[in-house]
Formats: structure tokens, C-alpha cells, sequence
């Protein structure tokens, strides 16, 4: 847990002093070069300057101002991309109305390997205070990842193993306070070395309190309770830190860095439970370049991760205990270019070891194996540049049953085995230096989780008795994703895209219509009961955003926007997906001088009246959020970033539409707040 003993040496106040004293004695008048956007990691392996999948990059500046306590919230509001917002510490990435395995969290290109898509009070163990780089690549990228990136991609990249050589030190301090959550954060990254060896070490802290939320009645188990203006038990401890250290040589690159990530904080829905979670988490990777013969570039990644957290209940009793080990490999080639055409081929493999003890454990002990091969190739023709892969892919999934003979809730010990197999076609053609187009079709398989086939109790989260089939088979979807954009310069861009996913088998779960009779401290209390099936289902939507300067000089003035729009069905029972967004849109001016920037920012979400008969209708919000900032430097060797922001500035009353109904009622969105920080790097 952290301590405020940990956090006390970057006070707020002397952070604040630096900021302006430094400030004002360092104001360059040199004119800033041109930079060119980088190129976007994720799903693009031949390092190609444009994609087709429609990616979102959170870095620098941007990102140092939408960090959130978690990495759901951080990301929440990018075009297509909610959470399932279990309270403020528990969110997963939605995107495109498509959540839980069916969205890749990776860090540096890794699987996370945690326990967050098995429950929605599950979170991610990955702190957005340490993390440099956001990449969101919305659609199938099932090929690269695994058929369960049907939904996305969520890439947080770090410097922990270092992927450029560094002469010298430099380093970075982070210290944010406030909020709604009174947040108490700060995180620090200091790197050295030398042209042969970089080193890197980081550490952070976070210390929250319940969130501050406006005045309402929450509602539990369709009860109202007392008027309050927080929401119980959601305040949150987190710790953690890194070590990691890379070798450069003439044509390449190994590195190894090791990792922990503690957090202890309350789980809404049950106000005495809290959640201890512990990660530790060790990579390596590696890469050879310019080789001669038929292979260009080797590249190679290790990741093994154990993963552990226990559920406290307010007597001090562990009440359930989930465990993950996992390793995974991935090994990939750049073959020479054939012709024309060039392109990567690749090996992944996984293995996973899965266990929930105690009284609320709902999903036996578990363990899932992958191998999948896949090859992805480029071809520039005179409509674009066109790619095309497939990807073909095993998968066990194992139960070991009922560990006591007595208890005949899962079965005797079995396992399924599934072949799956994916593949894509995309095109970007650009019509002239400003102006492009880009199509993707792409056909997806995922095999079913352990819990999906196996689960068979009350999930305390959901408030629901949940069964799986062992029986379900794989869930295959078609997607269309088409676009349409025109940029010139870094502040003129606008992109219009549109798709559509269609499932001829959607693993969803439905309530069945029965409840459970549970035995619970003596007494019996009904559950609804929710069964894991198959059904047709499709998704569709729109993607508008953009941004343009309105005034260039000693001012500048930014205008920016997004739309965005997510429709779900379930084409067997004709209802609506569960867990969709409503039409979404945010407009925001920024005006900036001097090193002085100023942001307002509207966001309106509409009112979701499509959802499921065991789901309620969300009411619309409309949110206004202030932001001030500056950067800042001393001489050559420092520079850094100032800021304060006003969210909510309306005080106003504001559900997610995207979480679940079980803790919608008891958990809105953060009230009015105020939030102070600084990061400086040298």
C-alpha cells in the first residue's frame, strides 16, 4: 500500500513554485521545428506510415492531461472508446460497443495476462502514471494479437526495456493532486547509459478517497438508500515500480526489465469488500536488423506474469482468491521483399493457468493453451498500398472440475479444443497529398474463454448466477471498416469512417428468465440466473472527429470535434446489445500564448434507449470542462508541463451507459473537481 509519507516529498506547493518561477525565467523566442507525427506501432509491423485501421495515440501533453486512476477512464471519450466503469478504479477500454476478452490489453505489445475480463471489479493492472504512450487501434486485429482482439487493441507502452540508446541521465517526475477522487499521485523515471548499455528505473504512487459524485440516490438491487453526494467504497492505494535495462549492438537490440504493480481499493457494489491485487510481471525482448539472405529482421518477445488478488471481506476474511500464471512468446520475421511485395510472418504462443478459491469462486480451476501462426504482406499498386494476412491459430481450453467430489457444481475435469482461423484485406489510397480513402474487410475467429464455458455460481459483481456451456463453439464475425480523410499541416485534419460487424455466432450473456435458489449465511435468496449462448448479432456505427487552427500568430486559437455512434442488435431475440454507448459528441476550443495554454471542452452523451429488457434506460448528460496549462523550461537541460483543470464544471448528474446496471445506480460519474499537477523532465 502507499503510504502519504511516499508522496510528501513532491508536495503540490513547491511543484507549483517551480513551475512559474522556471517559467518565467526561460521563455524561448526561437521559432519550435517542424515535427512529423510518428508512425503508429500497433497493427502495423512494416512500420508503414499509414494504416487502414482507424488508431488513436495518446502521448506527451494530451496524455498528461486525460491520466486517469485507471486505464479504462484515461481512455474513455476518444472516438468509438468508453468503459465498463465499475466505480473509479475498476474500468476496462470499451470500444465500439465491444468489451472484456473481445478487447486486447497489451503493455508494450504483451498480453496483460491478468483476471479483468473475468469480472467487471476486476482491473487492470496497468497504471496510466508510468506510461508514455497510449496506442487504440478500434476494429479486428486479430491477425497480429489472437482472435480475441475482434474488438481492438489497447497498447500502453513504456520505456522499461529501452528501446534507443542513451548517453548521460535524464529523467522525469510527475505529481498530480486533487480531483474528485482527491487523488494524491506521483510517479518518477530516471534513465542512463551509454551508446552499448541504457538502464531505466521508475516507481509511483497513487492514494485516492471515495469519489465525490453531485448529490443523488443510489439505487441497489432496484432499492433507493440514502441521498449521499460519494460513492461508497471506491477509494483505491496503488504502488508500484520497474527496473529494466537494454544492450545495443550494431544491428540490434536485447533487453529484460522486471516489473511490479500493487493496488488494495473497494469493490462498490459490496460496501466491506475490498480487492488486494499483486502483479509481477518479468519481459524480454529482442531484435536483429539488416540481415542478409531471406530474412530482413528478427524480432522476439517473452512475457511471464503472476498475477494474484484476494477479496477482503470487512471482517479481515479473505473471502476468494483469483491466481494467473502466464507466459507468453511471440517471435516474428521480416522476409525479404518478394517481387513487389513485402511482409512479416510470425509464431505466438500462449499459456495460462487460471484459479479462483473461496466462497465466491464461480469458475473452476482452468488452463488455456494457444499456438497461432500468422503472416501479414504489403503490396504498393497504383490504387494504394493493399495488405492482405491470415492468421491460423489452436486452442485448448481446460477444466479440472470440482475440486471436492462433494461439490458437483462443474463436472468432472475436461477440455475443448478449437482451430480458428482469420484473415483480412485492407486498402489506403490516397488521392492526392491531403485527401485519402481506406477500406478494410476482415473475417475473425475467437475461441470461447474458460469462464464463457465453464462458469457455474453466483458472481457477486453482477449480482447474478452465472452458467457457461462447454458445448460453445467458436465465434466467427465479418467486419467492413471504410473511411474517408483529408489533413494538411499538423492542425488540419477531418475523418469520416463508418463500419459494420455481423456475428453468425456471438457468445452472449442472457438471462434465462429462471431464478437460482442460493443458500447464503443461513438463509436462501433468489438470483436471476444468466446463461452464456450462442446468437446472431451485429454492430455498426459512425466515426467523425477533426481539428483546425482558426488563428495563427502570437495567439493561436483550435477548434476541435467528435461524433461517434455505436448500434448493437441481437438479431436472434431482435433486442439491443447490452453495454453500447449512446451517440456521443464533444467539442472543445483551445486558445494558447506564450507557453500558456487554455482548453474548454463540451461533451454531450445522448440518451440510451436501446438496451435489452434486463437492462434500464440512461438518461443524457451534457458535461463542460475547463483546462489550463503551461509548459515551461530552465536553460537547455529541463522543461516541463504545468497544469490545472475544472472538470464537470456544472456539477451535473451523469451515468455511464456502458457499465453494468448493478453499479450504474450506485456509482455516476465524478462530480465538480479541481485538479493540480506537474511534470517536469531533464
Amino acid at each position: 500500500m502507499v503510504s502519504h509519507s511516499f508522496l510528501r516529498p513532491l508536495a503540490l506547493p513547491a511543484a507549483l513554485a517551480l513551475a512559474f518561477s522556471s517559467g518565467a525565467r526561460a521563455q524561448s523566442t526561437e521559432p519550435v521545428p517542424a515535427r512529423l507525427d510518428p508512425v503508429v506501432v500497433t497493427g502495423n509491423p512494416l512500420g508503414s506510415p499509414e494504416i487502414a485501421a482507424p488508431t488513436s495515440v495518446l502521448a506527451g501533453d494530451a496524455l498528461t492531461l486525460r491520466r486517469a486512476s485507471s486505464l479504462g477512464e484515461t481512455l474513455t471519450g476518444l472516438p468509438g472508446v468508453s468503459s465498463s466503469y465499475f466505480g473509479p478504479n475498476a474500468s476496462r477500454p470499451v470500444i465500439r460497443g465491444l468489451d472484456g476478452d473481445r478487447v486486447r490489453v497489451l503493455g508494450n505489445g504483451g498480453a496483460a495476462l491478468d483476471a479483468a475480463t473475468l469480472s467487471f471489479d476486476h482491473a487492470v493492472p496497468i497504471d496510466p502514471l508510468v506510461v508514455d504512450r497510449i496506442e487504440v487501434l478500434r476494429g479486428p486485429a486479430a491477425l497480429l494479437y489472437g482472435g480475441n482482439a475482434i474488438g481492438g487493441v489497447v497498447n500502453a507502452m513504456d520505456n522499461r526495456i529501452p528501446r534507443q540508446p542513451l548517453k548521460g541521465l535524464s529523467g522525469t517526475a510527475e505529481v498530480r493532486a486533487g480531483g474528485a477522487e482527491r487523488e494524491l499521485g506521483a510517479a518518477a523515471v530516471i534513465e542512463g547509459g551509454t551508446e552499448a548499455i541504457t538502464w531505466h528505473v521508475d516507481a509511483f504512487g497513487r492514494d485516492t478517497e471515495d469519489l465525490s459524485v453531485p448529490d443523488h440516490v443510489p439505487v441497489e438491487d432496484g432499492t433507493p438508500l440514502e441521498s449521499t453526494d460519494r460513492v461508497r467504497n471506491s477509494s483505491s492505494r496503488a504502488q508500484g515500480g520497474a527496473l529494466g535495462a537494454s544492450l545495443f549492438f550494431d544491428h540490434g537490440q536485447t533487453g529484460l526489465s522486471v516489473d511490479t504493480y500493487k493496488s488494495n481499493y473497494g469493490v462498490v457494489v459490496e460496501p466491506d469488500v475490498r480487492i488486494r491485487m499483486k502483479r509481477d510481471h518479468v519481459a524480454w525482448s529482442g531484435e536483429v536488423r539488416d540481415l542478409g539472405g531471406p530474412l530482413r529482421k528478427l524480432q522476439a518477445q517473452l512475457n511471464h506474469t503472476d498475477y494474484h488478488h484476494e477479496e477482503i471481506e470487512g471482517s479481515g476474511e479473505i473471502g476468494t482468491t483469483f491466481r494467473t500464471r502466464g507466459t507468453e512468446l511471440r517471435l516474428q520475421a521480416e522476409h525479404a521483399p518478394l517481387g513487389p511485395v513485402r511482409g512479416v510472418v510470425g509464431v505466438q504462443a500462449e499459456d495460462v493457468d487460471f484459479s479462483a478459491l473461496g466462497e465466491e469462486a464461480f469458475v473452476p480451476t482452468t488452463s488455456t493453451r494457444k499456438l497461432a501462426l500468422f503472416a501479414v504482406e504489403e503490396l504498393d499498386w497504383r490504387g494504394g498500398t493493399l495488405q492482405g494476412g491470415a492468421r491460423v491459430e489452436r486452442v485448448k481450453v481446460g477444466s479440472e472440475g470440482d475440486a471436492d467430489p462433494a461439490d458437483a457444481r462443474f463436472g468432472p475435469a475436461t477440455d475443448r479444443r478449437f482451430s480458428l482461423a482469420s484473415a483480412s484485406l485492407s486498402n489506403v489510397y490516397r488521392f492526392d497529398s491531403a485527401w485519402s480513402m481506406t477500406a478494410a474487410l476482415s473475417h475473425t475467429e475467437r475461441a470461447p474463454t474458460a469462464f464463457e464455458l465453464f462458469a457455474n455460481g453466483v458472481h457477486a459483481a453482477t449480482a447474478t448466477y452465472e452458467r457457461g456451456d462447454p458445448t460453445l463453439g467458436t465465434e466467427k464475425g465479418t467486419n467492413l471498416d471504410v473511411s474517408v480523410a483529408w489533413k494538411k499541416g499538423p492542425h488540419q485534419q477531418v475523418r469520416l469512417g463508418a463500419y459494420t460487424t455481423r456475428f453468425s455466432r456471438y457468445i452472449s450473456l442472457d438471462a434465462s428468465g429462471r431464478d437460482i435458489d442460493v443458500v447464503e449465511d443461513g438463509g436462501t435468496e433468489q438470483v436471476p440466473e444468466y446463461v452464456f449462448r450462442p446468437v446472431r448479432a451485429r454492430l455498426s456505427g459512425v466515426e467523425l472527429e477533426g481539428r483546425t487552427r482558426l488563428l495563427e500568430g502570437t495567439w493561436t486559437l483550435d477548434a476541435s470535434g467528435k461524433i461517434d455512434l455505436t448500434r448493437g442488435k441481437n438479431l436472434d431475440s431482435g433486442e439491443a446489445l447490452p453495454r453500447v454507448a449512446p451517440m456521443r459528441a464533444t467539442a472543445g476550443l483551445a486558445v494558447g500564448t506564450g507557453g500558456w495554454t487554455g482548453r474548454a471542452e463540451v461533451e454531450h452523451a445522448a440518451r440510451q434507449t436501446r438496451v435489452p429488457s434486463t437492462d434500464r434506460e440512461t438518461p443524457s448528460h451534457t458535461l463542460v470542462n475547463l483546462a489550463l496549462s503551461r509548459r515551461f523550461s530552465q536553460g537547455a537541460s529541463m522543461d516541463g508541463l504545468f497544469f490545472v483543470k475544472l472538470t464537470n464544471v456544472g456539477d451535473r448528474l451523469a451515468y455511464n451507459a456502458a457499465s453494468i446496471d448493478t453499479v450504474r445506480g450506485l456509482s455516476p460519474l465524478p462530480g465538480r473537481a479541481l485538479k493540480a499537477g506537474v511534470r517536469v523532465s531533464f
